[in-house]
C-alpha cells in the first residue's frame, strides 16, 4: 500500500471511529436521560431482565466510547457485541411487547449495520496504529 492509499484508509478509519463514538454517545445519553428522569422506576413497564439490560447499557456504551478513543481492538469487539444484542433485544421487544418507537428501532438498526460494516476496517486500523507505537 502506498502513502496515498494508506492516508486514505487512515482517513476513512478516523471517520468510522468518529461515527462509532457519536453513535455510542447517543446511546449513553439516551439511557442516562431515562435514568435521570425515571430514577429507579426507569423502564418500569418492562420485565426486570430488560430493565437491567437497558441500565447496563449506561455503562457499556460509554465503555465502548473510551476503548474506541484509545484505539483498542477490544472496543471494536465490545461495540459489535453491544449493538448486536441491543438491536436484537429492542427488535424483539418492539415486535412482542411494544412500547418502543419504530423510529428508534430503525435508527438503531441502521447504526448496527454501520457498526458491522466498519468493524473490520476499524479493527485493522487499530492494529496497524498499535503496531507502529
Amino acid at each position: 500500500m502506498n502513502d496515498t492509499e494508506s492516508s486514505r484508509c487512515s482517513g476513512s478509519a478516523r471517520i468510522f471511529q468518529a461515527l462509532w463514538i457519536v453513535g455510542y454517545l447517543i446511546g449513553t445519553s439516551t439511557h442516562t436521560v431515562d435514568l435521570l428522569l425515571g430514577g429507579t422506576n426507569a423502564y418500569s413497564s418492562f420485565p426486570d431482565a430488560l430493565r437491567l439490560f437497558w441500565i447496563l447499557l449506561t455503562v457499556l456504551d460509554p465503555l465502548v466510547v473510551v476503548l474506541i478513543l484509545l484505539q483498542k481492538q477490544v472496543g471494536v469487539v465490545l461495540g459489535v457485541v453491544v449493538i448486536v444484542v441491543d438491536v436484537g433485544v429492542n427488535a424483539t421487544v418492539y415486535a412482542t411487547i411494544g412500547g418502543l418507537s419504530l423510529f428508534g428501532v430503525l435508527c438503531q438498526t441502521l447504526f448496527g449495520i454501520l457498526i458491522l460494516i466498519t468493524a473490520r476496517p476499524l479493527s485493522a486500523w487499530f492494529a496497524a496504529v498499535n503496531r507502529s507505537k
